[in-house]
This record gives structure tokens, sequence and C-alpha cells, in this order.
């Protein structure tokens, strides 16, 4: 019976040998040691991370790999280690040699890889771990990485990694090297690396370059487009006290972030999406031709906007003009006059630069020490090989003396590009001899067209001003106006026009003379008889304004005189239209705003500011009057207004100053938000530097703008009494307050579509000083 009951327990305790062995070879391990293997198809993964480490086959393959790949999406490999040498079977494992380096042996005990390390110890002193996407090699003795892939990549460039560029003593280049194929891990045709003195990440085909992202400016790489900061471009570039340059990654992404090499040469940023399941691709290296490249030649601006996408930088033309009809542009282009020093006689008068805004600048810049821009213009003026030059803050002065390639022109990126070019070539000699031609052309035009139509434009004038002197009645008639015999108003000083006469001076309302849009209607530029140009706005029949409403507007705008208000000369009144003619503003309109010849802001009416009597603060109307976008929501909701509404429309006015784009045509492509659900959304995320315009971008004014952001989001607040008084958010701006309160989620934070266009309701029954 003893016999027997100890047999059994052998029994148990081989079957629990057994079963660990099993579960730990198809579950996984946490370390690679030189008693642990790690054997096919086991894995090599610790709890908590996102990654492991372990044997894959590509689809349609029957070869097998050592890599590294998510927990989360096992297709995505971001790591392979036998990349040129597959295992033929199931029969590989990864192991630590005598030698102490790490090495992935077939079945056949041959070795397909090794980390290749020729000062480790021995292989009882080396142990291999997978911390997140990094596999390392460690020394027991002291804990030290002594091998580690992060500085070995694949095709993928991830959070945290950090790959040394280049070493001042060993001259090591590392980057990342693209899949043959999207099925094939094997190393294909493109390599990605970062250059040293000017920093520049490039991909390459073989050894010639494919895209290049510009200069590193400390910030960010000054050809990359979108590229705003650092906490949004996903990477960064250091030096270390060794003289290596660094290309790593950003560690405090919340998101699975990826930049793959793709086979076809082709950098991408992919981030993953929680709630869908899958890879979003936010960005790509190459995204039109203008990327790639050198696509215009020496010489030569591409503009992806433009048809064809390639130009001659001014002052120089195509060099195969018969090529270039043809869509060929590599040839470039060739100057069309010589430099000052390129001539023999000397005479000709000092060279001058062309500024271009917003370039991808060439490559091939040669760096200066920090200098200010006028000292760069200076020195790059007396250098007879300098052929252009730029200033960046973060970089300093860049002078070029090589053909101009790469040149890309840019939409809200990149930087001021100034080209050599000769005294001829500059923009005063072109501008008079354009106007020279346009002179003699519009001269001969004239002469020939003249006598053919003066007798018509004769006769068209002379019934012009007759029905001007039958129709328009002179300023000081006194006008009484009824409707339906119950309303009446006396208008004094006030000029009432005939519909003929602004019909005719309008040329029939013709778009051509439209100034602009209203919730009041269409505002037309008018010529009359006399030559006295005048403003016409015209009531349209969408805006539901009656006769009462029209005449009290009249009678408001009359008896007011005021430097900011612009003049009401007179109204018009038949049938069914309704206009009011105003003096006209020869600066026009900059989208809502009214100037005056010396730029003196004007308004044509008074909005809300009709509706208050002198002692309110809070007034109801049932007909709201506004712009989308501007008015609060208890106004625009229920008719609601006070001193807190003005608050509101001053904090979008903020926020669009700050963001660069007005609310109304405001989109985002990745979320459906309206511009405060934007800013309310890099709020809660603590990335409000990604709000911020790049054109007023400062990273020694990053605090104060903000500060603006944060004051603007305290005034766009859903309910009026959580915003602070305009008295309140003036002490915000100029700083006599300095601890700013959280805001709370603002009004309107979804997105909307709004056509731009405003509404104009309003009843007037009282008139009250303020």
């Amino acid at each position: 019976m003893i016999t027997c009951n100890q047999n059994l327990q052998y029994l148990l305790i081989n079957i629990l040998v057994l079963y660990a062995f099993y579960f730990g070879l198809c579950i996984g391990i946490c370390n690679i040691t030189s008693t642990q293997y790690l054997r096919d198809p086991a894995t090599l993964w610790c709890p908590g991370n996102i990654f492991k480490l372990g044997f894959f086959n590509p689809q349609n393959s029957s070869y097998r790999y050592v890599g590294i790949w998510y927990n989360f999406s096992e297709t995505t490999v971001v790591w392979v280690a036998n990349r040129d040498k597959p295992l033929k079977d199931s029969s590989g494992v990864v192991k630590i040699s005598e030698d102490g380096n790490l090495v992935v042996m077939n079945g056949d005990k041959q070795t397909l890889w090794s980390s290749n390390i020729s000062s480790t110890s021995n292989t009882t002193n080396s142990t291999a771990q997978l911390q997140g996407g990094n596999l390392v090699l460690l020394d027991n003795s002291n804990g030290s990485i002594i091998w580690q892939s992060y500085q070995h990549p694949s095709d993928t460039f991830l959070p945290k990694m950090k790959i040394p560029i280049n070493s001042e003593k060993t001259r090591e280049k590392t980057g990342l090297r693209s899949w043959k194929s999207p099925l094939d891990p094997n190393f294909g045709d493109f390599s990605s690396s970062i250059t040293t003195i000017l920093p520049q990440l490039f991909i390459w085909k073989g050894k010639y370059p494919l895209w290049r992202s510009g200069q590193w400016n400390g910030q960010i790489f000054i050809g990359v487009k979108n590229m705003r900061s650092v906490h949004t471009g996903g990477y960064n570039v250091v030096d270390d006290e060794e003289g290596t340059v660094y290309l790593t990654g950003l560690a405090d992404r919340k998101e699975a972030v990826r930049f793959t090499l793709e086979p076809n040469g082709n950098l991408v940023q992919s981030n993953w999406d929680e709630n869908e399941r899958n890879w979003k691709i936010p960005w790509l290296a190459i995204s039109d031709d203008c990327d790639v490249y050198g696509t215009c030649g020496p010489f030569g601006c591409c503009n992806s906007l433009d048809s064809p996408i390639c130009s001659c930088l001014r002052g120089f033309d195509p060099k195969s003009r018969e090529e270039w009809e043809k869509g060929n542009w590599s040839s470039g282009c060739a100057r069309r006059k010589p430099l000052q020093c390129e001539e023999k006689n000397k005479t000709s008068k000092e060279d001058g630069f062309v500024k271009m805004e917003f370039m991808k600048v060439p490559d091939f810049a040669e760096w200066l020490p920090p200098k200010m821009e006028d000292e760069c213009r200076s020195q790059c003026l007396k250098n007879f090989s300098c052929l252009a030059y730029a200033f960046d803050a973060g970089i300093g002065c860049m002078s070029w003396s090589r053909s101009l390639i790469d040149i890309q022109e840019l939409q809200r990126a990149g930087t001021t590009l100034y080209i050599r070019v000769a005294y001829s070539e500059l923009d005063h000699p072109r501008v008079i001899r354009l106007v020279a031609v346009l002179v003699i052309v519009s001269f001969l035009i004239v002469c020939v067209g003249v006598f053919l139509c003066l007798f018509w434009i004769s006769r068209r004038r002379s019934k012009i001003w007759f029905q001007f002197k039958r129709n328009h009645q002179l300023h000081g008639k006194k006008i009484s106006l009824e409707e339906n015999i119950t309303t009446k108003v006396d208008l004094d000083d006030l000029s009432m026009f005939k519909f003929e006469v602004l019909a005719m001076s309008t040329d029939q309302f013709h778009e051509n003379n439209k100034l602009g849009q209203g919730g009041f209607g269409p505002v037309y530029k008018g010529i009359l008889a006399d030559g006295k140009e005048i403003a016409v706005k015209r009531l349209s029949t969408a805006s539901g304004q009656g006769m009462k409403e029209f005449m009290n507007e009249v009678l408001l705008i009359s008896k007011v005189q005021h430097r900011n208000l612009v003049k009401l000369l007179g109204c018009c009144i038949e049938k069914e239209e309704k206009m009011l003619i105003y003096e006209y503003l020869p600066n026009k309109s900059l989208d809502v705003f009214l100037f005056d010849n010396d730029f003196n802001p004007k308004i044509s009416d008074f909005g809300m500011a009709r509706i208050f009597k002198c002692n309110q603060d809070q007034a109801e109307t049932r007909k709201v009057a506004g712009t989308y976008g501007y008015m609060a929501p208890e106004y625009a909701i229920k008719g609601r207004f006070s001193e807190k509404s003005d608050v509101f429309s001053f904090g979008v006015l903020l926020l669009e100053i700050m963001c660069g784009q007005k609310v109304a045509s405001f989109w985002n492509e990745d979320i459906p938000l309206s511009l405060l659900g934007y800013a309310w959304e890099l709020w809660k995320e603590n990335n409000t530097s990604k709000f911020i315009d790049p054109v007023i971008w400062d990273p020694d004014f990053e605090v104060v703008l903000k500060r603006c952001i944060h004051i603007g989001l305290l005034c766009v607040q859903e309910f009026a009494r959580d915003r602070p008084t305009i008295s309140t958010v003036l002490s915000m701006l100029s700083s006599e307050v300095t601890s700013l309160p959280a805001p709370l989620q603002p009004a309107f934070a979804n997105f909307f579509e709004d056509n731009g266009g405003s509404v104009n309701y309003v009843t007037l029954t009282n008139l009250d000083g303020r």
C-alpha cells in the first residue's frame, strides 16, 4: 500500500513538472538566461508590457523570424532580428551563447543572428529582457545595458527610442531600413538617417536622397509641414557629451505611436485608436510630388497648389523649356542675368535679394555663427560665392554657395529665404518696365475703342443726369411715411432716393458691385450721376423686418452723429423695397470691420446696444440680432442678453487670434469639434500649445500665449454667471490678476455648420441714451 502511494506521488510530480514546462513554453517567459531559452512558439513577455518578442511568419510564408510586436496588434511587427536569414521550420531558439551574446539558432545549432558584442564577459553574466519595445542584454554583475535593439532598429521608430546617428569616435551610422516588401522582412531599397552639423532627417533610395526634412532648429525640422513643436512632432534631436547626435522619441505620448519606413520608401506616422481598435495615419513624409527630393531641379521651386507644380526662382528661366513643357523639371533653371561679380566690366549696380516667405530652404546649407539677420545679409552680399541666405532664430545664419536644390513653397510653415539676383531683376526696375508696357497697351486700346463708344456713352450719361434731377430730392426736405395709417415717423435732413436711381448707380445691383452680406441683406457700391460714391444697404425679404422696425432704425441712425458711426445719407421705400444709403468708405471692409480714409473704425448700426435702457444690465428680446459663432448661448437660444454676452463674444475673438482661424470657418479633419470645442479638448489634455497659430508662436512668450487661451476659455463658458466681467478680463490680460480659475466647458463645443452670415431681427420701440 505504501509503495502504491509513493508511485502515485511520483506520477503527480512528473505531471506537474511537464505541465509547468508546457505552460511556460506556450504562454511565455520574462527573461532569457544561460539556463532559460526561448523556443518556438514561446514568447518573451512580462505582465504590463504592451510588446512581445517571439517567433512569427509573414502571411503566405513558411519562413520563421524572431521579432517584436504589439500585444493588441500582433500583425504589427516593429523589430526583426534575423531579417536576411529566416528559420525554415519551427525548431528555432533564442538563447545566450557561451560568449555572452544573444543569438538566434536553428535546429542544427547554426547561428542565424547575433547581437555581436565583442566585449561581453561570459554566458553566466548576461540576461536578456524586453523593456517596453526594447530588447536589452544586461550585464548581471552591474546591471548595465551592453546591447539594445533600440540602437539597432529595423524599419520602425518608437517612443523612448534613442538612435545614435553618428559617433565622432567610431563614425558609426545607424537608422531605419525598410522591409523588402510588406510580406518580406529582408532589407529593402530604402533607408532613413540623419545628417550632422545642421541635422536633417533623410529618406534614401540606395545612395540617392528621396525626401528631406529640412534643418533642425532646436524645436522642429523647419521643412516639415504641420510640425509645430517637439511636443507634437513625436521626435527630438539631441547631442551627448561624446559628440554623438541622437534621434530620440518622446516618451510622454498617451497613445501608441510609431514611425515606419514603408517598403515603398515613405515614412509614415501611425497612432493607435483604442475605440476603433485600428491604426490611424495623421502624417506622411511624402504626401505629394513636391515632397520628393529635388522635383523641380536646381533653382526650381515646387508648390503643390500651383499648376504646373514647378516654377523657376525670380531671375531664372528653365534650362530646357521643351523638357519643362513635357513635365520633366529635373534639369532645373538657369540665371537670366549674371551677378555683379560674374560680369567682366564690374560696372553694374550692386546685387540684391528677392524675398521668398514660407519656404522649405535648400539642401547643403552652410552654417555661420549666430548673427543678427542684417549681419547675415551683409556677409552674404560681401561673399561673391553666396547665392542665398536665410535666418532662423533657433539656427542662426544659413547661406548657400552651391546650386539651390529641393526648394518647396509651404503653407503656414517654413522659413524666409533670400535669393541673390542681379540689380536689374529687383522689384523696382521690374515695376517700371511693367507699368510702361501697360501704359502703351492701354493707350492703344483706348484710341481704338473711344471713337466707337463715345456717342453711346454720351447719350447714356445724359439720360442718367435727367433722371437724377427729376427724382433726387435735396437734403433738408421733411418726409412723412405711413404704414397702415397707424404708424408715422418724421425725418429731417434726410434725402429720399428713387429705386431707379439706386438701381442705375449700382448697375442693377450687379454682383461686381457687391461689398458684403449681413443679416440685414446685401450691401452694394453705387456711383450717382454727380460722381458721388455711396453704399446701398438693401433689406432682404428673408430678414423678417417690417416697416416699423425699418423706420425706427432709420430714425435712430439719422439722429446720432459720431466719428465712429457711418453717416446715413438717405433711404428708399418703394413697393416691397426698403434700402438705406450710407456714405461710401474707400477702405471697404476687412470681413466685418469698416474703415474710413484714415483707417478709423466705424459701424453702421448699434446691435444690442440699442435695446438696453440706461438702468439695465440684462434684458430680453423676441428677435435675435448678431453673427453666428459670436452670440452667447443664452442670447442665441432664449433672447436673453447682458454684459456677459459681450464677454462671450470677446472670448471667441481672443481664441480666434490665438488660433489664427475664424470660428465660422474652423474645421479639424481629426475630430468634429468647433473652434471652442477644439480649444477645450486641448485644455483638458494640457496641450494648448498645439492650439497656437505658428505665425505668432514664440517659445519666450509661451506662458503669455497660453494665458490668453485660458482667459478666452473663461470668457466663453456656457453659463453667463461663470464668465468674468469685462473689467476682470482687462485685469487678467494686464496680469493684475495672477491666479486664474479653471474654466468650465464652453458653449457650442460640438461642431456646427455655418454659412458665415448673421441675423439682424430687431424690434425697436424705445430710444434711450447710454
